[in-house]
């Protein structure tokens, strides 16, 4: 039997909804993706949402329309992809790179506290693996630093404190046990809709927003759409006052808007969302059923199944390293099941070693990494693929103590 590790859910309502997209006469940016904005927002419980090309662009729009820029910090998690970190480069401030908190993939709220200075203006929390990190004690140690926090926007002043700009490509629909969606707890969230994530467009993403006190949420929308299409404005046209073609550029934006293409899959999706959710909650019952008081083998607490999107199936192994963990998923993969690693913590990576950063500084981080091992969790796996791959980790588990 063959396993891959997490292969798009698309089926022929999908492909149907492309190719009636691709027959009209709008393929771009255009209906579908205000109807897939407005869907997001109603399943997030907020007002407004704006889709995007990726998660990426959603995180950098954010921070764009946050204002943050050169002189500014931004706290973020060892244990996260680059995506949450790359984008406080690209705006111009400076990474300030925490650790985990021990025995868990969330960032150390101890450390953020720590690593608060007057330059800081937001803290990126990360869900990984589709479970929410502690909103109400990252609030509240911004509140704590109000005194020190210096605005330098209005949105920034309207808050009046470190914003909290969440990473939530993991955890669209996730919830808390008060029923408060991911979403609706930071300031800003971003989404992904990646090919490999629990909600698809194949490539895409949204982000989110609570509401900011002084500020229409329509406005806020504008502006993100603007900022992610080149600034472009056609405005309103009263008759006969400027030509139909006319338009114009309000600022120099990017160029990261989601195309209906896109967008015509997700509204086919929006439909199965709960369906997808339900399968996904399935196999981690199983998965913890099988694997939880297996003598050497952790599987975190954040996998209660409630309130997660259960988008990433993590396992370790805490008493062993990566030449363990690397042994094993290659035995794996010999078998047909495809593993994976979630995640090489950031200062492992080159791109931020040449930052200054060393892995070292981060043992909490490093100790979850190294000895972790991700299972296949997508809906398309059959009961017979759960059990082959159940089988296979503890035959291989088996063999190697």
């Amino acid at each position: 039997m063959k396993i891959p590790f997490s292969p798009p859910d698309i089926g022929q309502a999908e492909i149907d909804a492309v190719v009636e997209t691709m027959k009209s006469s709008w393929i771009t940016t255009g209906p579908k993706t205000e109807e897939l904005s407005q869907k997001v927002a109603q399943m997030c419980h907020v007002p407004y949402a704006v889709c995007m090309n990726s998660a990426t662009a959603c995180h950098e729009m954010a921070m764009r329309l946050l204002g943050i820029g050169e002189g500014d910090e931004v706290i973020v998690p060892a244990y996260t992809y680059t995506a949450s970190a790359s984008v406080i480069e690209h705006v111009g401030a400076t990474p300030i790179i925490v650790d985990t908190e021990p025995g868990t993939f969330h960032i150390s709220y101890d450390e953020v506290e720590k690593a608060i200075t007057p330059k800081t203006k937001a803290i990126v929390p990360v869900d990984l693996g589709g479970v929410l990190c502690d909103y109400d004690r990252l609030l509240s140690i911004a509140e704590s630093k109000k005194d020190i926090f210096n605005p330098s926007n209005d949105i920034q002043k309207a808050i009046g404190r470190i914003a909290i700009v969440a990473d939530g490509a993991h955890s669209f629909l996730a919830e808390r046990k008060d029923g408060k969606r991911s979403g609706e707890l930071a300031d800003f969230t971003s989404f992904s809709f990646h090919a490999v994530k629990n909600f698809t467009t194949a490539e895409g993403g949204s982000l989110v927003w609570k509401p900011i006190d002084g500020f229409d949420g329509k406005d806020i929308k504008k502006t993100l759409s603007l900022l992610s299409c080149h600034g472009q404005d056609r405005g309103f046209k009263p008759e006969g006052e400027k030509p139909f073609w006319e338009y114009d550029v309000v600022f120099t934006g990017y160029k990261h808007n989601m195309t209906d293409i896109l967008a015509s899959i997700g509204l086919v999706q929006v439909d199965r969302a709960e369906e997808i959710l339900n399968k996904r909650h399935y196999i981690v019952e199983k998965y913890n059923k099988a694997f939880i008081g297996l003598n050497g083998v952790e599987i975190l607490n954040h996998f209660e199944t409630i309130g997660s999107s259960c988008h990433l199936y993590l396992v370790r192994f805490p008493e062993k390293d990566e030449s363990f963990r690397n042994e094993f998923m290659d035995r794996m993969l010999a078998k047909g099941v495809a593993t994976n690693v979630h995640y090489k913590p950031l200062p492992l990576l080159t791109a931020y070693k040449k930052l200054g950063f060393d892995i070292s500084d981060y043992p909490n981080a490093y100790n979850m990494y190294k000895n972790e091992v991700t299972l296949p969790l997508f809906t398309l796996l059959t009961n017979e693929q759960i059990d082959y791959v159940i089988e296979k980790f503890r035959e291989t588990y088996k063999e190697m103590m």
